[in-house]
């Protein structure tokens, strides 16, 4: 077998042909038995037990485990109200994956079109898992072919747009190949399969794409990274508080245990993976209701990053299928004449291509038969049929049909010039004979056809526009008429195309970046497109449908999977858009852009808990004094503070464009807040040596940790809507009413004259404190958002 390269299109002959009878029943069993048959591995992504360990079993989930279980041991139960969040933050994480897993499981319950056979030198009718290697089968227009065959007799054409991106019919004769997953357009064939399941060029492919390791979004790196310090940070401080509070400050066991775990507790950011967890779990579900389904979480964000999408022409801009725009007679037939004989033409052969369907619509059928047959060839791109009158009718490109001829030339320049598909249809004497056409007697009209163009095209475009994405139209077809195409809707810089198929690898660089069209882009080039994207800097979104899509779809940024596709190409892509209508991806995009901007704004309350319980720990490892929170208190302050307001502010509208660096923007409007709770409890403790009881300092810090939640959300809340006003006002209004009626829930001491008036010095110290440093620490960062 004289294979090109082992991700290739099979070409060369099979080193065993199979005889004219097929194989034997007793061969196909053999054959079976030994794995040569055609039932590949299904790809179903992850199981249900691979999902649930996958969220069950993570190193945030071990760390609230253990603290949990240490509070157990010393029976402090109360102080355990955390793991709720821990619980719920894994139940989205499954619940999630799950439904997605159940609404693709659902989308590939297609019914499987059984193939006929030849064995024994019968044919009979069996499903496409019974096939074997070497099997001879029997196919015809409108057939999908099962398993990679050999053509061993018949002509015809097929469709191997999901394969290879090429739009127009392949012509298919003896000695050629078939490859699975394409469909029989016309003719018939009699074809050997040679590669089968898992070896066909179809699974070749997709199993080679999973090599590719897809980007990970830049969101979750952030907050991973943060996981990562906190839980290299947290052990050794939870210890040697521990530590120090059993052997020099000669605690009991349950007070040392209960301090050094709030102070564990209080590094881990646990509420703001469930904010991002529900925050995108929302998204998910405001998605599904417009049709589409997200199948990584994190998809969602990187959407909402995009700065670049690339966008295949069908199934985007246009709907696929044509329509007849015009006849243009041509010498002395007439319109009605030429609608005539395109009947007699389209009533020969089965009309599956979306051109032929287009002008089938238009002027019908009649019902007679050829006495010969020239099918679509892609490589002459024409077809022909003779007539029992001693006519031939040729029907095609009018470079191929009539090139000698100058009649037709203007008049098919201008509708080119339009964007106009043109076909020329011509007449003959005499008959088709082995193969060959009759010469050119005479022309009879052109045909002209448009792309149907989707309703909503052009606002769609228009809306990334708007938003700064800046779109790559990307197709196998000849850049002019995508050009053409592109122009119709409006397409920002739709004139500046480029035929890639005549580009070096380095010119390829330089012309990504100048060209809004690429026309001519073979499978191999589109994930080399994406790649030399991302290099220069960009997000990148990538739409597909077919199993050549694979490679682009998982090298880039965001993967959007297009409806009507190939199973693999909606298992490789973060989003599946169930509907058909490209109109979808703007409200995908603002979902993103919603989900994340809030995501972004909140983040901030959360990690003003991480650092100061952070630099408090260090603190108290060498202070001679005990940790001022319980863990029931630090759940009181980030609940009413952090946790309730930041899920009402992730649900708000917010279509902003995605700036800054998350990690070094949330930090920064982090630190005033972590600074003032920081110095506000380290001066309780203070009193603490000036005859204060340790309850009444830990109620002095809990207190000012309260009221630097509320300052830090004012500040995040600012400027104020409704929505931000009433979520400021209730935490008030919650804190109050937590601080008068639930002291004792809350382990709150009663404090004395004296002691009111200092934790009102420490609140109006923190008010101007917070928007004093948040100015300080954001001077001149360009990357930073405040």
């Amino acid at each position: 077998m004289d294979e090109r390269v082992h991700l290739g299109i099979p070409s060369g002959v099979p080193e065993v042909l199979t005889g004219a009878e097929g194989l034997s029943e007793e061969q196909a069993a053999k054959l079976l038995a030994e794995g040569l048959g055609n039932d590949a591995v299904r790809d179903d992504g992850r199981t249900v037990a691979e999902i649930v360990a996958k969220n069950l079993f993570t190193w945030f989930n071990l760390l609230n485990v253990l603290l949990a279980v240490a509070l157990a041991f010393v029976g402090a139960w109360r102080n355990m109200l955390f793991m709720g969040v821990v619980v719920s933050n894994t139940l989205i994480g499954t619940i999630q994956e799950m439904r997605a897993r159940k609404t693709v499981m659902q989308l590939k319950l297609l019914a499987e079109t059984d193939v006929t056979v030849l064995r024994d030198g019968a044919s009979k009718t069996v499903s496409p898992r019974a096939l074997v290697r070497g099997d001879l089968i029997m196919l015809h227009a409108g057939d999908q072919i099962p398993a990679d065959a050999y053509v061993r007799s018949g002509y015809g054409s097929t469709d191997e747009s999901l394969l290879t991106g090429e739009s127009d019919p392949v012509s298919k004769s003896e000695g050629d190949w078939l490859l699975s997953g394409s469909v029989i357009v016309s003719g018939s064939f009699t074809a050997q399969l040679v590669y089968v399941g898992e070896a066909s060029y179809a699974n070749r492919l997709t199993k080679n794409a999973r090599k590719i390791k897809p980007p990970k979004s830049a969101l979750m790196n952030d907050l991973n990274r943060i996981v990562r310090f906190v839980s290299i940070a947290l052990i050794p401080i939870g210890i040697a508080l521990l530590v120090k509070q059993l052997v020099i400050m000669h605690e009991d066991l349950a007070t040392a245990v209960t301090g050094a775990v709030a102070a564990m507790v209080g590094m881990i950011p646990e509420g703001l993976i469930l904010l991002t967890s529900v925050a995108l779990a929302v998204g998910v579900v405001r998605l599904g209701r417009r049709q589409t389904l997200v199948q990584e979480l994190y998809g969602i964000e990187t959407l909402a990053r995009v700065d670049v999408l690339c966008l295949d022409k069908t199934g985007t801009i246009t709907t696929g299928d044509m329509t007849m725009e015009q006849i243009l007679p041509l010498s002395e037939a007439s319109e009605e004449d030429c609608r005539n004989i395109l009947r007699r033409f389209l009533g020969a052969g089965e009309n599956l291509s979306p051109t032929l369907r287009a002008l089938e619509h238009a002027v019908g059928t009649a019902t007679e038969q050829p006495t010969a047959v020239f099918p679509f060839d892609s490589t002459v791109k024409k077809s022909a049929y003779s007539f029992a009158d001693g006519n031939t009718y040729i029907l095609g490109a009018p470079n191929f049909v009539w090139p000698e001829s100058d009649m037709w030339r203007a008049a098919a320049g201008e509708a080119t010039a339009q964007g106009l598909r043109v076909l020329l249809l011509c007449e003959a004497q005499g008959t088709i004979e082995d193969g060959k056409l009759p010469p050119v007697s005479r022309p009879l009209c052109l045909v002209a056809l448009n792309d149907t163009l989707r309703a909503n095209a052009e606002q769609t475009l228009g809306y990334f526009a708007e938003q700064g994405v800046t779109l790559k139209l990307i197709s196998g077809d000849d850049p002019r008429t995508v050009s053409a195409i592109a122009s119709r809707v409006q397409m920002k810089d739709a004139d500046r195309w480029v035929d890639v198929s005549e580009l070096t690898e380095e010119q390829l660089k330089d012309a990504v970046e100048k060209n809004t069209v690429l026309g001519r882009v073979t499978p191999e080039r589109k994930r080399a497109l994406v790649e030399v994207l991302k290099e220069a800097g960009h997000t990148v979104a990538m739409t597909g449908d077919g199993v050549n899509d694979i490679p682009a779809l998982k090298a880039s940024d965001c993967s959007i999977a297009m409806p009507g596709g190939s199973d693999a190409a909606r298992h490789a892509a973060q989003l599946l858009l169930l509907g058909a209508d490209f109109v979808a991806l703007p409200a995908v995009v603002d979902e993103g852009r919603r989900v994340i901007n809030n995501i972004n704004r909140a983040a901030s309350l959360f990690l003003v808990k991480t650092l100061y319980s952070f630099l408090l720990g260090l603190f108290f490892i060498f202070l001679p004094a005990a940790y001022p929170f319980q863990p029931i208190q630090l759940t009181l302050v980030s609940t009413l503070t952090i946790g309730a307001p930041s899920f009402f502010l992730a649900l708000e509208p917010n279509r902003e464009r995605v700036r800054g660096n998350f990690l070094r923007s949330v930090l920064m409007r982090a630190i005033p807040g972590a600074l003032a709770v920081t110095l506000c409890a380290l001066f309780a403790a203070v009193m603490e040596h000036f005859g204060w009881s340790h309850e009444v300092c830990s109620t002095l810090a809990t207190q000012s940790a309260a009221v630097a939640g509320l300052v830090t959300l004012f500040v995040t809340c600012f400027p104020f809507s409704k929505m931000r006003a009433f979520v400021f006002a209730g935490s008030c209004v919650a804190m109050v009413i937590a601080v008068i009626f639930f002291r004792d829930f809350f382990f709150l001491s009663t404090l004395t004259g004296t002691q009111w008036l200092v934790q009102i010095a420490l609140a109006a110290f923190t008010i101007a404190f917070i928007p004093l440093i948040r100015q300080i620490v954001g001077r001149g960062k360009k990357d930073v958002v405040l």
